[in-house]
């Protein structure tokens, strides 16, 4: 099976692009992406998932081709629109996977929303950005794909695939300026601990070593913070590893959700 491309009108007038693949009676995981990046980052990562994997990936608010309201950009309107993509699409539980920065919507969903949640992956995401100035503050439409492209090249440990490249940057610039900023300022506002001792679903945390963002120290402390998860390191991957290295991931995520029990979704 490959991604079939799709729209979803939620409870709030909102427009949502998402992408679903695999079997109905699949395992559900819903995959939620990174500041700027929009389900397309996911497009490796699904040509690895058995068709065992009802998998759907989300654009959120303001990003890729999803509709772009003019407020509403901190963790709180990600986690009430995942909440409503949910009831449209009538998946009653599911295993939550947060990318990169949308790792701070998967685990709030997860303490906030556990009857919805069955599992909770956190990919390269995280335990925390306070203090650091938010490096989005400035920008300003037409947004410079210079910037895009440096930003995209830091956050990488490899060399990329021009194409593959080009694709990324090309689903970064659909962002305007005022949603990058505004979703950076949520990001860079989230406490830690916060609500993570509410989390009580199996949780996995993927780590690569060579995340130039995300330290050791980091990855333990959130370990530490959402009891009973488990932290797997990744000695020679980065912060992108979900994009670099979707086999491996992929092995993660299958593996973590054979140890899941999941409810008939109907």
């Amino acid at each position: 099976m490959k991604p079939i491309a799709k729209h979803v009108k939620l409870a709030n007038g909102l427009h949502l692009s998402y992408a679903e693949q695999g079997e109905n009676w699949g395992t559900p995981i819903i995959l939620l992406p990174g500041i700027a990046d929009s389900w397309r980052i996911f497009e490796p990562l699904f040509a690895e998932l058995p068709d065992s994997v009802h998998a759907y990936a989300l654009s959120q608010r303001g990003h890729g081709d999803s509709d772009r309201p003019a407020t509403g950009y901190r963790t709180r309107d990600f986690v009430e629109d995942l909440r409503l993509f949910m009831d449209a699409l009538q998946i009653q539980k599911a295993i939550i996977i947060g990318a990169s920065s949308g790792g701070f919507v998967a685990r709030s969903f997860a303490a906030t929303h556990p009857e919805r949640t069955a599992g909770l992956v956190l990919l390269g995401s995280p335990a925390m950005l306070t203090g650091r100035p938010n490096p989005f503050a400035d920008l300003k439409d037409p947004i410079d794909p210079g910037f895009v492209k440096s930003f995209a090249e830091s956050v990488l440990s490899r060399s990329a695939p021009a194409e593959a490249l080009a694709n990324m940057l090309a689903e970064n610039l659909k962002a305007p300026a005022r949603v990058w900023e505004e979703t950076g300022n949520g990001l860079f506002e989230e406490t830690f601990p916060g609500e993570l001792a509410k989390i009580q679903v199996p949780t996995l945390i993927v780590w690569g070593e060579q995340d130039p963002i995300i330290t050791n120290e980091d990855q333990l402390a959130l370990a530490e913070a959402i009891k009973g998860s488990k932290l797997i390191a990744h000695p020679g991957s980065g912060h992108m590893l979900y994009w670099e290295e979707p086999t491996l991931i992929a092995k993660d995520i299958v593996t973590f959700l054979n140890g899941i029990s999941v409810p008939d979704q109907k």
